[in-house]
């Protein structure tokens, strides 16, 4: 197990582009918080990697993550990394139940990650001075990055024992290393500058 297999997985089932950058991006979060937290940033970072893996081919519950575990199973991925891509469907919260703290970390910066890039999208300097306040400003437009849930992401920070405006802060800090592969240097489709 090892990122480049998790990278070549993710690339067999994903074409959706953008489907990909969010995959990176919880990649990027989930290991941040794993060297914060000085735990397993491989292990951390591939469950961020393949998180949504199968959505793409299988989009309706319960099929996503069911399908892409049996997968994962199939490949010889550990239970641990399996578990935790499972207990980040709440429709799966009686089977898979967040209970450890990769669990916690990986729901929290799911959907987050969604927000932070669709904010960073409209601005003219993309994700680079980006900040918490902007972020949570939008997250209140109701009409702005409908597909985000605000409630997954109040209740993610919660849970994982973290600040909401601190946690919005240091996932935006995660993603800006990989601002140009996600598209977030400059707003407006995210070019390059």
């Amino acid at each position: 197990m090892n990122r480049a297999d998790a990278h070549a997985l993710l690339t067999e089932y994903v074409s959706d582009v953008s489907l990909i950058k969010h995959m990176l991006s919880v990649e990027a979060a989930m290991r941040a918080y794993a060297r914060k937290l000085s735990q397993d940033e491989e292990c951390w970072g591939i469950v961020g990697l393949l998180h949504d893996f199968d959505y793409e081919r299988w989009p309706e519950a319960p099929d996503h993550p069911l399908k892409g575990a049996e997968i994962l199973r199939e490949r010889g991925y550990p239970e641990e990394i399996i578990t935790c891509i499972l207990s980040h469907a709440d429709y799966l919260s009686d089977r898979y139940p967040r209970v450890t703290i990769m669990q916690k970390g990986l729901y929290a910066c799911d959907e987050i990650t969604g927000l932070i890039t669709a904010t960073a999208l409209l601005r003219p300097t993309g994700i680079t001075d980006l900040t918490a306040s902007s972020v949570k400003k939008k997250m209140k437009a109701k009409g702005f990055a409908r597909g985000v849930n605000r409630d997954d992401v109040i209740r993610g920070a919660a849970d994982f024992g973290v600040e909401l405006d601190g946690h919005i802060q240091f996932v935006i800090e995660a993603m800006k290393p990989l601002a140009g592969e996600l598209g977030l240097l400059r707003g407006a489709g995210g070019e390059g500058s």
